[in-house]
Order: C-alpha cells, then sequence, then structure tokens
C-alpha cells in the first residue's frame, strides 16, 4: 500500500509518499508560501532530480492539488493515479486527553481535535485544513491521524500535573502533554531493535534535538515523563525558546520592559533560546559551533548553558526510573552535533559513559558512539516521522 504523509503548517505542506510493504520513500516534498506571494512547490520522485515550481496557491487545497499532480504526472510522477494512494497519513500536533494513540479521521474525530485547538492554536488548525482538503480531493481514500502528543499520554498523574490549584486541570485541562512524540516513539523502539533488545525491558532516554528541542524517558517501553509541557514552551533551551524558566520572569519583564504578556511571550518563544543567549548571534547550531571554535564568548555561553540544560535532563530522568540503560541523540542537532553530544556527555561519567570519539563523528545510520563495555550505551538513531506515521496509517487502513 501506498501511504502519502501530510504534514501542514500554517502556510506550509510537507509529503512523502511511503510504500508501506517495503518502507520506502517513494517520491517527496515540500510547498511553501502557501497564500502569500512567492508560492511554490518541491518535488523530489526517489532517485530523481530536485523539481521546483513557482506557482500561485491560495490555500492548502491548491497545494494539495497540486502534490497529487506532481505525484501522477506522465515525466516524473511515480503513481499512475491517485487510486495507487491507499491511505493518508496527517502528523495531527495536540490531541490533548482525548487521544492516546492513531485514529482513524472521522468527523467525531475532526471535532475533537478542533475542541484542543486553545492547546495548539498555531498547529491544530493547519493540521485541520490539510485534512479537510484531502478529504475535499479524495473523499474515499481513508485517513489517518497520528498525534505528536499521544505517545506521552502513558506518563503517570504525578509527571504530567503542575504545582497550581487543581480546578485548572479540572476546568481546562492545564498539565503537561509533551510533544515530539511520534519521534520519541521511533526512536526509542529502534534503539531497542539496532541492540537486538526486548524494548519492554529497557530504560531509555530519547534526547530529540533540533531547533525544537525535548527529551522523554521511556520505561519499559512506556514514556513515564517528557520535558516539553502544556506546550512546546516548557523544558530544553532550544533554538530560539527559552525553555524552564522562573514564571515571575514574566511579570518582571513586563513591568519592566512596557511589554503586555502577549509581547513577552512572543519574545520567549521567537527571540529566547541559543539565539538570546547568543545576543543574537544564531540560533543555528553550526553557527555556534564555528563560533565556539574560534573562541566567540557569546557562542561558548549558548552552547555550555545549552548543553548543560540537556545534561540535567538526562540525570533527573535517569532518577525517575531509577536507572537507565541508553541514551539515544536524534533529530538535527541530535544526529549532526557530535560537539553538542560531546560536550553532554562530559557531564555522565557517573553513568559509566565514555565516547568513542570515531564513532561520534559519524552521521546519517544508526550507530553505538560508546566504548564497548559501557554500562550505559549512548546511540544516534536517525529519526523518521514519516515512516512512522506511515506504519500507523497502514496498520489503522488495514
Amino acid at each position: 500500500m501506498n501511504i502519502l504523509v501530510i504534514n501542514c503548517g500554517s502556510s506550509s505542506l510537507k509529503f512523502q509518499l511511503i510504500n508501506s510493504e517495503s518502507e520506502q520513500c517513494i517520491a517527496k516534498g515540500l510547498c511553501e508560501r502557501i497564500g502569500i506571494d512567492g508560492s511554490k512547490i518541491v518535488y523530489t520522485p526517489a532517485g530523481g532530480e530536485k523539481e521546483v515550481t513557482v506557482t500561485p496557491m491560495a490555500d492548502h487545497t491548491d497545494a494539495i492539488r497540486l502534490v497529487l499532480e506532481a505525484l501522477t504526472n506522465e515525466k516524473t510522477g511515480v503513481v499512475k493515479n491517485l487510486e495507487e494512494i491507499g491511505a493518508i497519513g496527517h502528523r495531527m500536533v495536540h490531541g490533548g486527553e482525548k487521544f492516546s494513540g492513531s485514529v482513524v479521521i472521522t468527523d467525531e474525530v475532526i471535532a475533537a481535535v478542533e475542541e484542543c485547538n486553545d492547546l495548539a492554536p498555531l498547529h491544530n488548525p493547519a493540521n485541520l485544513i490539510g485534512v479537510n482538503a484531502c478529504k475535499k480531493l479524495m473523499p474515499n481514500t481513508p485517513m489517518v491521524g497520528v498525534f505528536d502528543t499521544a505517545f506521552h499520554q502513558t506518563m503517570p498523574e504525578e509527571a504530567y500535573m503542575y504545582g497550581i490549584p487543581y480546578e485548572y486541570y479540572q476546568k481546562y485541562k492545564i498539565r503537561r502533554y509533551g510533544f515530539h512524540g511520534t519521534s520519541h516513539s521511533y526512536v526509542s523502539k529502534r534503539a531497542a531493535e539496532v541492540l537486538g533488545e526486548k524494548y519492554e525491558d529497557l530504560k531509555i532516554i530519547v534526547c530529540h534535538l533540533g531547533n525544537g528541542a525535548s527529551v522523554s524517558a521511556v520505561k519499559n517501553g512506556k514514556c513515564v515523563d517528557t520535558s516539553m509541557g502544556l506546550t512546546p514552551l516548557e523544558g530544553l533551551i532550544m533554538g530560539t525558546r527559552s525553555g524552564d524558566i522562573d514564571p515571575a520572569i514574566i511579570e518582571f519583564i513586563a513591568h519592566k520592559e512596557n511589554k503586555s504578556i502577549d509581547e513577552v511571550m512572543a519574545i520567549l518563544n521567537k527571540k529566547s533560546g541559543v539565539l538570546g543567549l547568543s545576543d543574537n548571534l544564531s540560533s543555528d547550531f553550526r553557527d555556534l559551533e564555528d563560533g565556539l571554535a574560534d573562541g566567540n564568548e557569546n557562542a561558548i555561553r549558548a552552547m555550555k548553558t545549552y548543553c548543560y540544560r540537556v545534561a540535567k535532563y538526562i540525570g533527573a530522568y535517569t532518577a525517575a526510573m531509577n536507572g537507565v540503560d541508553v541514551i539515544c541523540f536524534t533529530a538535527g542537532v541530535g544526529e549532526n552535533g557530535p560537539i553538542v553530544r560531546t560536550m553532554v556527555c562530559e557531564y555522565l561519567g557517573y553513568l559509566g559513559i565514555k565516547l568513542d570519539e570515531e564513532a561520534n563523528q559519524k552521521r546519517g545510520k544508526d550507530l553505538e558512539i560508546t566504548v564497548p563495555g559501557c554500562a550505559t550505551k549512548v546511540m544516534v538513531i536517525p529519526t523518521n516521522e514519516e515512516l512512522a506515521i506511515a506504519r500507523e496509517t497502514a496498520r489503522l487502513a488495514k
């Protein structure tokens, strides 16, 4: 079965067509600037050349129509007609407490996701736009929603509750939800597979380190804690997000700078993280690594603080699980940042960790980067959220 995986943003749409039997990506691409001047579609068939077409896209329905035309065109298309697409898998960001797993999308599911819109006002409406566009263009093709929050729904109450009046949980469901769940699920399972161990027997910490970043504790096959909270702002320092701060800082900055809560929140989301720590040097870790090598004080400050925060979360989750067998690094920085991995692991000697420096320089494949015999293994596992979504979609569509 060919599965079309859709990941909709407010003005963008990523897609992959994956064969569920071979698990190979047949084609992939991106629609950018949807509803904005200069919109374009980037399309790459497997084994073929990247095609870039600048064309108007009034909305996501136009974007998906162009995706389907690219997949079926006579010259570089990869399927003869739309009937060769067996199901569509949608990345859904926030399912609240309503969804603890992936679901076949129905009108009832759409209504339930809409009820969670205030928990993810930037993401959920965009995800639903993609769902409705596919529903319009391919009304007879089954669709599956795969939620970023679902993997973390196994957290115990003591891990997801906040120390605020309980009535706010009862009224508004204010609690820790966590994100990147599809990645954390895929990577933790893949680590067990690579090691030849039973997933249910392992204690795994997954460090999903990209521009957005989170850590999860996976004990005996279930997530027991994760660093992101009600929103993706909590937890690790990120590219432009602050991560954990004293909540009183919001009021303090608002008064000192004469700013509204919304303005301060925008600063915490878009002007903080390593961008803010580096005094606006960059939110790109490649630039920070270059600055670190050059002795740039701003880059040094940002990198040290970032890696310290990651190491602290690893320590906390080791305590939460009463031990750890495997620590996995994944996502853009986790997979491609040997310097970050080294700086984080310098704090972890108490876990019996010693990096294999040669292995740590490799990238692009699943590998262990600790020397043989270490009590705790450290691995690099490239994430593949699209494949994880395709697997869930194929399972439910059948």
